[in-house]
C-alpha cells in the first residue's frame, strides 16, 4: 500500500472528511496501548515508530543489536515478518526466502538470530528458550501483547508526522500523546525540518532525544560515483533512498518508486530493464528490495544486473545511545 499524498501534504478538507473515522480508530488504538503485556523474564527492547511508512526502524534495530553484541549480550531479533507467509514462531535460517519470512528478517538475520512470529509473546519466548539474553523488536510498539523494557521511537526528520492526524485521516498509528506517554526515547533520522511537533512534545516530556543519519556504504558509493543509474525502490519512503543515492555522489538520472514491500511482477522487471538499457543506465536498488527480488526465480533477469546500495544508521550521540540500550540489560541483571 502507498500512503495517500494528503497525509503528508496536509490538505485540511480531506483530513476533516475522514476525521470521524480517525477518532474511532484513535480511541481503539489508545485503549490497546493501555493494555498490560506479558513478561518473558529477559529484557525486551522495542524499535517502533509513530506513523505508517518507513522511518528507519530496521537500521535502528540493527544498530541496537550491534551495541548489545559489542557488550557481550546475546540479542535475538523479533519481527512479524511482514509479507512472508510463515506465521511462526520460527527462527530465520539460511534457506529461508523473502516469500517465506519477509524481506526485513533476512537483513536482520545477517546481524543476529531472528525470530519471525505473528504472535509476539510466542516469538519472544522462543528467542528466550534459544538462549537470547535480550529481545530486540523491529516494530510492534503499538502491539500491547508483549511488555517492553525500553521503547525507542524512530522519526523521519523530513516527513515528521505529516498532518498529525490518525489513520485514515493521517499517518499516525494512534494519537500522538498516548504514544509518547509510553515512549522512553526518540531518534530523529535525517534533518528535523518536519519534526517540530515531535521535538516540542519530546522536550515537554523530557525524553532522551537522539539524532541519526543513514549513511551509504562507502565502498559501493565510490564504485558508482559519477555513474548514471536508474534508482528504484519499494520501501516506506522511496524518496529517502533516492536522496541517499544523490548524497553519495551517484547520478540518479531516473527514479522509480513502488509501494512498500511491493512484489515486482515480470512485466515491471522487464520495464525497468528495458528503460535502463534504452537510457544507458545502471539499475540500483535497496537491500530490502533485492531480498524480495532474489526470492522470485522469475525475476532473475532483474536480480543479476541490479546493484545494491547498503546503508548504515549512524547515531550522533553514540555513547549516550549505548548507555541507554545497555542500561536495560544492567537493570535486568541487578533484579532479584
Amino acid at each position: 500500500m502507498r500512503a495517500p499524498r494528503f497525509w503528508w501534504d496536509k490538505p485540511e478538507a480531506v483530513a476533516a472528511l475522514l476525521s470521524p473515522f480517525a477518532t474511532i480508530y484513535g480511541a481503539v488504538a489508545s485503549r490497546r496501548l493501555e493494555q498490560p503485556g506479558a513478561r518473558i523474564g529477559i529484557p525486551v527492547i522495542c524499535v517502533g515508530n509513530l506513523t505508517v511508512g518507513g522511518a528507519g526502524k530496521t537500521p535502528t534495530a540493527i544498530e541496537v543489536a550491534r551495541v548489545l553484541i559489542d557488550a557481550g549480550e546475546r540479542p535475538y531479533f523479533l519481527t512479524r515478518g511482514y509479507g512472508g507467509r510463515l506465521a511462526g514462531p520460527v527462527v530465520v535460517e539460511e534457506g529461508h526466502t523473502a516469500v517465506q519470512v519477509g524481506d526485513e528478517p533476512l537483513l536482520l538475520a545477517r546481524v543476529a538470530p531472528t525470530v519471525v512470529a505473528a504472535n509476539r509473546v510466542a516469538g519472544a519466548e522462543l528467542a528466550r528458550d534459544k538462549g537470547a539474553s535480550v529481545v530486540v523488536m523491529d516494530d510492534g510498539f503499538q502491539n500491547p501483547s508483549l511488555a517492553k523494557d525500553l521503547s525507542i521511537l524512530v522519526i523521519d526528520g523530513g516527513r515528521g508526522i505529516g498532518n498529525a492526524c490518525v489513520i485514515p485521516a493521517g499517518p499516525l498509528r494512534a494519537p500522538l500523546a498516548p504514544q509518547l506517554d509510553r515512549t522512553d526515547a526518540i531518534l530523529i533520522v535525517g534533518n528535523t525540518t518536519g519534526a517540530a511537533p515531535v521535538l516540542e512534545a519530546t522536550r515537554t516530556r523530557k525524553l532522551p532525544l537522539f539524532h541519526a543519519s543513514l549513511d551509504p556504504d562507502r565502498v559501493t558509493a565510490d564504485a558508482l560515483a559519477g555513474m548514471r543509474v536508474l534508482a528504484f525502490a519499494a520501501i516506506g519512503d522511496p524518496e529517502k533512498f533516492f536522496a541517499t543515492v544523490a548524497a553519495a555522489g551517484i547520478n540518479a538520472a531516473a527514479t522509480r518508486a513502488f509501494p512498500d514491500h511491493h512484489r515486482f511482477s515480470i512485466k515491471e522487471a522487464r520495464t525497468l530493464l528495458d528503460e535502463a538499457t534504452r537510457k544507458g543506465l545502471l539499475l540500483l536498488t535497496t537491500e530490502k528490495d533485492m531480498a524480495r527480488i532474489k526470492a522470485d526465480a522469475a525475476l532473475s533477469d532483474l536480480a543479476l544486473p541490479a546493484h545494491v546500495l547498503p546503508v548504515t544508521l549512524r547515531v550522533q550521540e553514540s555513547e549516550e545511545f549505548g548507555k541507554l540500550v545497555l542500561g536495560v540489560c544492567r537493570r535486568a541483571g541487578a533484579s532479584p
